[in-house]
């Protein structure tokens, strides 16, 4: 069955706000083998101009992921996870995210698209700061396969 294409224009959220820390981007750091002093060592990050470590350029998607998991969850947009495969992924930041952000996100069903039965599953992730600026966009396209 095929991902139910009425649910183009829902948004979830705000969801509880996430805490960026500094030991979450050093992780995120590692994990992408991303290896700049910036992401590791405060002194490095504030000679850089940060206020603290700045997170690698793709750290939103980690947010951005908590926010979508409601889209794949909602039995009315009828994602099967286990049918998915990531598409696609692409950023626009309005600043970079630094340890001590506090950030609120809303995801929005941008399209969902029909192709030789697979579902083209396409989300806007909003990620804002405790001030209500923005921060953030990611935007992703997930494949989700008919069962």
């Amino acid at each position: 069955m095929p991902v139910n294409a009425d649910a183009v224009g829902r948004s979830y959220g705000p969801f509880e706000p996430y805490e960026v820390t500094r030991v979450k981007i050093r992780e995120f750091a590692d994990a992408v083998d991303a290896y700049s002093g910036a992401y590791r060592d405060v002194a490095v990050a504030q000679a850089e101009g940060y206020a603290d470590l700045v997170a690698p350029t793709t750290f939103a998607v980690v947010i951005a992921q908590k926010a979508e998991f409601h889209v794949v969850t909602d039995p009315e947009v009828g994602v099967d996870f286990s049918m998915v495969v990531h598409g696609e992924e692409r950023f626009t930041h309005v600043r970079p995210l630094v340890a001590g952000d506090v950030i609120s996100t809303t995801v929005h069903i941008d399209s969902i698209k029909q192709r030789a039965g697979i579902s083209m599953v396409t989300t806007r992730s909003e990620l804002v700061d405790a001030d209500g600026a923005p921060v953030s966009t990611v935007y992703s396209t997930l494949a989700v396969r008919e069962a």
